[in-house]
């Protein structure tokens, strides 16, 4: 029996910008967990996914499974063996289960897919580096995303805090001291395909504007990069804020996400945005060991129908 887990993650700053160049950071949220654990299965049986959380078993086989959700699992299993040099002509079971909400921009996709293929590695003794994984759980976002940057599959599978550029840089780093996130859902599902595509459309009938919103929040992304590094939480925040000025005028923030906003500011959070595609699923605070629980009340108090502290460091 191999055992395979990833961690969920946040965006801190940078989203929809990065998919046109821009930079972006993100960081991963390791009080939330997708495991696979990969087991030999009787002689003849094949290959099965067990996904609890979808309420689903399947066996793998050359024929693609109905639905995005399990196609996916299957394409994570098919790109893992290829690139172990392995057939699908094994007999192992994969069970599936995961901590990571669904739909709320924690990267739920990707860290399932992520330990998938550590647990097939190591129950296969593959040798795969963060680089390999981080490589073939893309392939998977893909089909959950359709254009995705890449940023979700690198932190998930580096495990560090990461400063990305599309196609050119995915940098990790060290911050310059701990700090803490705390995450407010909307209890709204938010499809990253649906408003990245929406976003696309706008910024075609419009390039010069949004051109211009996605050089700003690249530019705040720069300054927080050397805030993280510096342990400058002040500047972090103040940044944080302006980068959801930005993801405002872009349409991409709603109702609920700007009243949760709101609630963590006036609770003593330094900074607060959405993070990920928007118009429902989750924001962040930026909060320290005094301010955390006060801000996760007025979260709660606001409406959030869940709130994650986590520690990144």
């Amino acid at each position: 029996m191999a055992v395979g887990t990833a961690p969920g993650k946040v965006i801190l700053l940078g989203e929809h910008a990065v998919v046109y160049g821009q930079p972006a950071i993100a960081v991963p949220v390791t009080h939330v967990q997708a495991t696979a654990v990969v087991e030999d299965a009787p002689a003849g049986t094949g290959i099965t996914i067990v996904a609890r959380d979808l309420g689903r078993r399947f066996r793998i086989s050359n024929r693609e499974p109905r639905g995005r959700a399990a196609a996916a699992l299957a394409r994570t299993v098919h790109n893992t063996l290829r690139r172990l040099g392995r057939s699908i002509d094994l007999d192992l079971e994969i069970t599936l289960s995961s901590t990571v909400p669904i739909g709320r921009g924690l990267g739920s996709g990707a860290a399932v897919a992520t330990a998938i293929v550590r647990a097939l590695a190591q129950h296969l003794g593959g040798y795969l580096t963060s680089r390999d994984v981080s490589d073939l759980v893309y392939q998977t976002e893909l089909l959950h995303h359709g254009t995705p940057s890449g940023i979700d599959n690198t932190v998930i599978a580096f495990g560090k805090p990461v400063y990305f550029i599309r196609d050119r840089c995915d940098e990790v780093f060290w911050p310059g001291r701990p700090f803490w996130l705390a995450i407010g859902d909307t209890g709204i599902p938010s499809s990253t395909r649906r408003v990245v595509a929406d976003v696309r459309d706008r910024w075609q009938r419009d390039r010069p504007t949004y051109d211009a919103h996605f050089a700003a929040i690249g530019a705040l992304v720069a300054q927080a990069r050397e805030a993280l590094i510096k342990g400058d939480l002040h500047e972090l925040g103040r940044l944080m804020i302006a980068n959801q000025d930005e993801l405002r005028a872009i349409g991409t923030s709603s109702d609920a996400l700007e009243r949760l906003i709101a609630a963590a500011m006036a609770a003593g959070a330094l900074g607060a945005k959405l993070s990920g595609s928007g118009r429902g699923g989750n924001m962040i605070a930026l909060v320290d060991e005094t301010t955390s629980d006060a801000v996760a009340a007025a979260l709660r108090c606001a409406g959030a129908q869940g709130v994650i502290i986590t520690r990144v460091s």
